[in-house]
């Protein structure tokens, strides 16, 4: 491979993880919405283009995870890199929870600076509940993402390995996102990146995507018109941005005044919403979802509410650091980096 980087700053610098999550793409939600399926193979090729990037950035330490499909590891094994690659192997549960928890707590151990993460929202929020603050950026490979960006693989990785080796401050292409911390009877302390989702008459463990008519409460910490989902139902009101300090909590459900949005709850499929009201929330407010009910994080419906119990929601600004991969490329090439 050429040199990218110019003689002043070749020497290899910093350590970039890869998170990628096997099942991402492969949700009941695909077929409904007349999309195909991620294969394994596609992942392949895109974590080859992510390892590609970051070896091409200068860094001198490359960690993938092992899992059972050996997504990542079956592929640097292809790979001719200049970069000193290791693989991390975390346990091998079967529950993606514990295994991403697992591997992403042994790359903070081993000194990782940045991780590309692989997947959609949901792999996100595996990766800021096991390191809170990570350093990352959110490669999408589902479905209905609005944290997990659509981004060129190879520019992911060097963004990232710009960032892990210092050639790039992480502080001027990089700001912590909003997180909103859900607090819950019976239930850990859990956090969610893009939408928390109050729900009637639905159950924990399904994964269909949401009857509109049994969505009761949205809390979003982006509302956006250019996405899928819920996220959309807000933007389609009022826009909050990633940038934005309130969050959006919206009612739904109420009556026969209700607004009715036409609404692309997946790709090139649109549902009626119909929506009471729509204010913006300060960061710090609590936000109280009570049952009895099923709330939803990120499109995971993991909590159930008893008739008398409530949610407490809290929006903060405490999540992941999200490397802006444009903003990267741009620092880069105005300290001369590239040669």
């Amino acid at each position: 491979m050429a040199p990218l980087l110019n003689q002043r700053s070749r020497a290899r610098l910093g350590c970039v993880g890869i998170i990628a999550n096997p099942m991402a793409g492969r949700d009941v939600g695909r077929p409904g919405a007349g999309t195909s399926e991620g294969t394994l193979q596609a992942k392949r090729d895109a974590i080859a283009r992510i390892a590609s990037g970051a070896d091409a950035a200068g860094i001198g330490r490359l960690l993938v995870q092992e899992e059972r499909f050996r997504i990542s590891a079956g592929v640097i094994d292809t790979l001719s890199l200049a970069v000193s690659v290791e693989t991390v192997s975390a346990t091998a549960s079967g529950n993606g929870e514990a295994d991403t928890a697992s591997a992403v707590a042994m790359m903070r151990a081993q000194g990782v600076d940045a991780l590309v993460v692989l997947g959609g929202d949901d792999t996100s929020g595996r990766v800021a509940r096991a390191w809170p603050d990570a350093p990352l950026v959110p490669v999408s490979t589902g479905i209905n993402n609005v944290f997990a960006c659509m981004v060129e693989p190879t520019l992911a990785g060097m963004a990232a390995g710009l960032v892990a080796s210092g050639r790039v401050p992480i502080g001027e292409v990089a700001r912590a996102a909003k997180v909103v911390r859900v607090r819950a009877p019976r239930f850990d302390d859990a956090i969610a990146l893009v939408d928390v989702v109050l729900l009637r008459d639905d159950f924990v463990g399904n994964r269909m995507a949401f009857d509109p008519a049994r969505i009761d409460r949205v809390l979003l910490t982006i509302a956006d018109p250019a996405s899928l989902g819920t996220s959309s139902i807000g933007g389609l009101i009022d826009p909050v941005s990633p940038d934005d300090e309130p969050s959006l909590l919206v009612t739904c459900n109420r009556g026969p005044d209700d607004r009715v949005l036409h609404v692309p709850i997946s790709p090139g499929l649109f549902r009626d919403v119909r929506v009471c009201e729509a204010h913006r929330v300060d960061p710090d407010v609590t936000v109280l979802f009570e049952g009895p009910g099923v709330v939803a994080l990120d499109g995971r419906r993991a909590i159930a509410l008893m008739t008398g119990e409530a949610a407490r929601l809290v929006v903060e600004r405490n999540g992941p650091r999200v490397i802006d991969v444009e903003a990267a490329l741009v620092a880069a090439a105005r300290r001369r980096v590239f040669g």
